[in-house]
C-alpha cells in the first residue's frame, strides 16, 4: 500500500468517532440530494409526457392572414384609419409534399406528419358536442401521438367513414364501439361515420373533443381535395422544439409553433423546479463541504507532532498533503455511496407510499445511472475542495514548532 494511503487510512481509523460522524453527515447530504433530483426529475418528466402526450413537438400551419386596413373617406390631412383582423379560414398548405419532405432532412426531426385539423359537431340522436376533427395518415401520426397505447376499447385502425373518438366525448354522445355518429364540419359538409376506437390521451380537452379521422375523409368533409393545413412535428431533444422550429420556419416561411411556445407557463414552472433543484444541491454541498473541512482542521491539529516527525525524517510536503487529500476524497466516496442508496431507498418508498385512485404513483421519481453518477462525483469533489486548505495548512507546518508544541 503506498505510504500516503497507508497514512490515511490510519488517521481515519484512529478517529472513528470524528469519521462515522462527517460519513454520516455525507451520507445524508447525498440522500438528500439523490431524493429531491429524483422526485423534481421525475414529477418534470411526468408532466412533459402529459403535456406532450396529446399534441406534437412542433406545428407548421399557413400564416395568419393580414388584416385590412379601412380607410375613412376625409378630406383633411390627416387620415383616420382602423384596422379589422380578417377572420380566419382553413388554407391547404402549398406544395406540402415537398415541404414534409424538406422538413424530414431537418436535424432533430425524427417524424413528420401532415393533417387536417378543423372544427365541427357529432351528433347522435339528441345529443351534439363541438368536436375537433382530426384528419391523419395512420402511420405517420402514430409516429407523433402514439394513439394506439392509451385506447380505451376498439382500435385504431382509420378506413373509409371509421373515426376513434375521446373517451369523455364518448360518454357525452353516449356511444361505443360500433355505434354511428353524424360528423358534421364548418364548411356545411356532413357525413355519417362508425366509432371504430375509443381513447384517453389524459388531457380532458383532447378526450372531450377530439375525433379523429383518416386524411382523405377530412379533405372531403373540409372541401380540401389534396390538401392539408398543419404538419406536425416529432423531435429528438423536446426541448431544442423551439430551435428546430425556428430552423423550420427560416426555410419554409410556414408559421412555426413549438409546444415550448404554446406552453410557456408550464416552461416557466419546470425552470423554476430546475433553479430550485440547484439551489437545494448548492446549499447541500455547501454544508457536507464545511462539515468535512472543520473536521479536517481538527485533525490537523490534533496530529500536529506526527506530522511535524513525518516532515522532519524527511517526508515531503507533497506527501503530507496528499495524505489529507486522500481521506477528503475517501469520505466523499464512502459518504456518496451509502448517501445513494439511502436516497434510492427513500425516494422508491415514498413512490410506493402516495398513489392515485387508479393505483399509479401521485409523485412519480426518476433514478437513472447519470444521478447516481452525478451524486458520486458531488460529494468526491467536494470532499477533495474541502480537504484543501486542511492539507495545505498540513503541508506547511514547520516540523521543530509542531513536534515541540504539538
Amino acid at each position: 500500500m503506498p505510504f500516503e494511503w497507508f497514512v490515511a487510512l490510519r488517521y481515519l481509523r484512529d478517529g472513528k468517532g470524528q469519521t462515522a460522524l462527517i460519513l454520516a453527515a455525507v451520507s445524508v447530504g447525498v440522500s438528500v440530494i439523490v431524493f429531491l433530483s429524483a422526485l423534481i426529475n421525475g414529477l418534470q418528466t411526468s408532466l412533459i409526457d402529459k403535456t406532450l402526450g396529446s399534441q406534437p413537438h412542433v406545428t407548421l400551419r399557413m400564416p395568419r392572414q393580414a388584416p385590412r386596413p379601412l380607410v375613412e373617406p376625409t378630406e383633411a390631412v390627416a387620415i383616420a384609419r382602423r384596422v379589422q383582423e380578417s377572420s380566419q379560414r382553413l388554407q391547404s398548405i402549398d406544395q406540402w409534399p415537398e415541404v414534409v419532405s424538406t422538413v424530414e432532412r431537418v436535424p432533430g426531426v425524427i417524424a413528420v406528419s401532415p393533417s387536417i385539423t378543423g372544427a365541427g359537431f357529432a351528433v347522435r340522436s339528441d345529443a351534439k358536442s363541438a368536436v375537433v376533427i382530426r384528419g391523419v395518415e395512420q402511420d405517420r401520426f402514430l409516429a407523433i401521438i402514439d394513439v394506439r397505447k392509451k385506447l380505451v376499447s376498439g382500435r385504431f385502425e382509420l378506413g373509409g367513414g371509421d373515426v376513434a373518438i375521446g373517451a369523455t366525448l364518448a360518454k357525452d354522445l353516449g356511444v361505443g364501439v360500433g355505434d354511428k355518429i353524424r360528423l358534421a364540419s364548418t364548411e356545411g359538409v356532413d357525413d355519417v361515420v362508425t366509432v371504430v376506437g375509443i381513447f384517453s390521451l389524459g388531457n380532458e380537452g383532447v378526450d372531450k373533443t377530439w375525433v379523429i379521422t383518416s386524411l382523405r375523409h377530412a379533405q372531403a368533409l373540409y372541401a380540401l381535395p389534396g390538401g392539408v393545413t398543419t404538419i406536425e412535428l416529432k423531435v429528438a431533444d423536446v426541448f431544442e422544439a423551439e430551435h428546430v422550429a425556428v430552423d423550420v420556419r427560416g426555410r419554409t416561411g410556414l408559421q412555426s409553433d413549438s409546444w415550448m411556445k404554446i406552453n410557456a407557463d408550464l416552461l416557466a414552472g419546470l425552470s423554476a423546479q430546475s433553479s430550485s433543484k440547484n439551489m437545494i444541491q448548492f446549499f447541500v454541498a455547501l454544508a457536507v463541504a464545511l462539515g468535512i473541512a472543520s473536521v479536517l482542521i481538527v485533525s490537523v491539529v490534533q496530529k500536529s507532532r506526527e506530522i511535524g516527525i513525518l516532515r522532519a525524517v524527511g517526508t515531503p510536503a507533497r506527501r503530507v498533503l496528499l495524505v489529507f487529500l486522500i481521506q477528503g476524497g475517501v469520505l466523499g466516496v464512502l459518504g456518496s455511496i451509502t448517501g445513494s442508496a439511502l436516497g434510492a431507498l427513500l425516494a422508491k418508498g415514498f413512490e410506493s407510499l402516495v398513489r392515485d385512485a387508479n393505483g399509479a404513483p401521485k409523485f412519480p421519481v426518476q433514478l437513472d445511472a447519470s444521478l447516481f453518477a452525478f451524486a458520486a462525483a458531488l460529494a468526491t469533489g467536494v470532499g477533495l475542495l474541502a480537504a484543501v486548505i486542511p492539507a495545505r495548512n498540513a503541508s506547511r507546518l514547520d516540523p521543530a514548532t509542531a513536534i515541540r508544541n504539538g
